[in-house]
């Protein structure tokens, strides 16, 4: 079982869609987290965020972001980056991979949408890797 660690800027949109979906992917095979790497994570997930993950049957009203700390980093296997450049964590040892996706705040639910389905993609195509690798 492998336990990954999704981080954007701030908590909000890209991290916690990819948890949401990696969970729902991994069907309890893999666990994963989410967490924001700036000092202070937006308080709640962006609404058109919320909106696109209803629509596939997710429901992210209740999830407040999280700052990303020495803990969370520490206990990933994997970390999965997503447009926090220099100010995502770097623990030796642990495996990363950078995902370039748009930030989805503020922007049309069509794209959001597109952000969500090529998270979707790639999540299922990560929890393959991950069960053939363990």
């Amino acid at each position: 079982m492998a336990h990954v660690l999704f981080v954007c800027l701030h908590n909000a949109g890209r991290s916690q869609m990819s948890r949401a979906l990696f969970d729902r992917a991994a069907d309890g095979r893999h666990t994963s987290d989410s967490a924001g790497s700036i000092a202070d994570p937006s308080g709640s997930v962006h609404p058109e965020v919320i909106e696109v993950m209803r629509e596939i049957g997710i429901d992210l009203s209740d999830r407040r972001p999280q700052r990303l700390d020495d803990a969370l980093a520490k206990s990933a296997d994997l970390v999965v980056t997503m447009g926090c450049g220099d100010t995502c964590p770097f623990i030796p040892g642990t495996r990363y991979l950078d995902w370039d996706l748009p930030d989805p705040k503020g922007q049309e639910v069509d794209a959001v949408r597109a952000t969500r389905d090529e998270i979707d993609r790639r999540v299922r195509e990560l929890v393959v890797a991950l069960d053939a690798a363990g």
